[in-house]
């Protein structure tokens, strides 16, 4: 079952990036740092898939569900620019494989920098999976060590000027600029950011919100007032704003009840990856239009005119290639994907109390409440079996979690014999089951049914539940994203 508060994050990122690159307002990277949201989200969902998966298998799945899209892409932009002039003689035919998987930034001409430049986004999601692997084994070894380890990186490349050399000096800065924010995933993931207090979150994003601010201010002349061009201020202001979105999930019933709404966001959801493809040649498009229909100085209707027509064209392109997004997830390709898709049912909740907190990130239940549900399970457990049936000895093997059974009566001699024997005449319960199995699920663990392991469903004995495949749960693929700059740039301006 799909987390809508994190869809709508998403949402409201990408959506954020469109406006941003269409009408040039400053403020809009303080009011949702977009690029921090999304590489959060995006962390988030590679380490559920780590959890789960062999390391190998996760960074391939990422790499395919990416890369088909920007192949798209390039069928266009290439012989585009090619067609404009571009004839870079000091170009190698090497980078143009950047084209094809992006573990560098794909070239392009001065004309095209609107097809090329917001490519750096998907070069520094690429790195962030591939490194994931390691960087989700040195945060399970150092938790928020591992979540405060960019910053320091970040200052240490500020502060010593080091370069790197070609694309690796952009690559170092991107990583060390958002590596908090994606480590941060990690920890909603696991629900160790969820399980901080409000007096400790508090504080926290106060005192790196201020730091962020007067860090901007006081660097008025090096840069433009832009979240985007001062990576220290962005690193410190997004993960100041991922750590409170992440840890504040509000319910999301009303979403429903807003006309459209609902539709919008899982539009945006599916087609993510196009959507941030073709909102800056759209972009551009737009604005060679209005200047084709001279109507390129409107006034005040200016930026309104070029988001529409934006918009617009952004809404024809995921038509014309959203459809690869499915091809590369090996998903039934749709035009238009906005309809509902059936939710996989919640995990059900036992008779006995309020359901544990299933977060979207399969997280597990808590101890304390999972020894209160064993512990209310046990006298379930300890009834009477029906007749013709019985519970399980103490050597009976597999079962998925044992509960604890009547205690054996010494013999005169002092020998413990085995179980006790059940009463001939003991009937089966009557009343309703105190609680489902869940079997082995890992989001909730209900009471069993009244009568033990020998009652319910058609009778699960040992040898049945042996037999079931273990109940892995939902899966979910990877966040798509998005983000500047909408011109061209050279390589130290696109560390933003």
């Amino acid at each position: 079952m799909r987390n809508r508060y994190i869809d709508l994050l998403r949402a409201a990122a990408i959506l954020r990036v469109v406006v941003y690159h269409a009408v040039a307002w400053p403020w809009l990277t303080i009011a949702l740092p977009a690029m921090g949201v999304m590489f959060a989200l995006a962390g988030s969902l590679t380490a559920a898939s780590l959890e789960r998966r062999d390391a190998a298998h996760v960074v391939v799945s990422r790499i395919r569900r990416l890369v088909p899209p920007l192949w798209a892409l390039a069928a266009v932009a290439v012989p585009a620019m090619y067609l404009a002039g571009w004839d870079d003689e000091k170009m190698g035919l090497h980078r143009l494989a950047y084209w094809i998987v992006p573990v560098g930034d794909p070239p392009g001409s001065e004309w095209g920098g609107d097809l090329w430049g917001p490519l750096w986004y998907l070069r520094a999601y690429l790195w962030f999976v591939l490194l994931s692997p390691l960087l989700w084994w040195a945060y399970r070894r150092a938790a928020w060590a591992a979540v405060a380890a960019p910053f320091a990186a970040l200052l240490a490349l500020h502060v010593t000027g080091f370069e790197f050399y070609g694309n690796g000096d952009a690559i170092a800065w991107d990583l060390a600029t958002y590596g908090s924010c994606w480590i941060a995933g990690f920890a909603h993931h696991d629900g160790r950011l969820q399980r901080l207090r409000a007096w400790v979150v508090a504080p926290v994003t106060l005192a790196l919100g201020a730091a962020a601010m007067l860090y901007l201010r006081a660097h008025p002349e090096e840069y433009r007032s832009d979240l985007g061009d001062v990576p220290i201020a962005q690193a410190l202001w997004a993960f100041a704003f991922v750590l409170l979105a992440l840890w504040w999930e509000p319910p999301m019933g009303w979403l429903d009840r807003v006309r459209g709404l609902a539709a919008a966001v899982r539009l945006l959801n599916a087609r993510a990856v196009t959507v941030y493809l073709w909102h800056s040649p759209a972009i551009f498009a737009t604005i060679a239009l209005l200047g084709w229909l001279a109507l390129d100085d409107l006034g005040p209707l200016d930026a309104p005119a070029t988001l529409a027509g934006a918009l617009l064209l952004t809404a024809v392109a995921v038509v014309a290639f959203g459809w690869i997004e499915d091809l590369a997830g090996r998903r039934r390709p749709r035009l238009w994907p906005a309809a509902a898709a059936p939710d996989r049912p919640a995990a059900p909740t036992g008779a006995d109390g309020p359901a544990v907190k299933q977060h979207w990130t399969h997280g597990p239940a808590s101890e304390p409440d999972f020894l209160q549900r064993l512990a209310a399970a046990a006298p379930a457990a300890a009834a009477p079996a029906p007749p013709g049936q019985r519970r399980p000895a103490a050597g009976d093997e597999p079962v998925t979690h044992r509960l604890p059974v009547a205690p054996a009566e010494p013999s005169p001699g002092g020998a413990v014999p085995g179980p006790r024997a059940e009463p001939a005449a003991a009937a089966p319960p009557t009343g309703p089951p105190t609680g489902p199995d869940t079997g082995g699920h890992r989001g909730g663990h209900g009471a069993l049914p009244a009568g033990g392991f020998g009652a319910g469903r058609g009778g699960r004995t040992p040898e049945r539940l042996a037999a079931e495949p273990p109940n892995t749960g939902p899966w979910f693929s990877s966040a798509r994203e998005h983000r500047p700059p909408a011109r061209p740039v050279d390589a130290r301006e696109r560390r933003r």
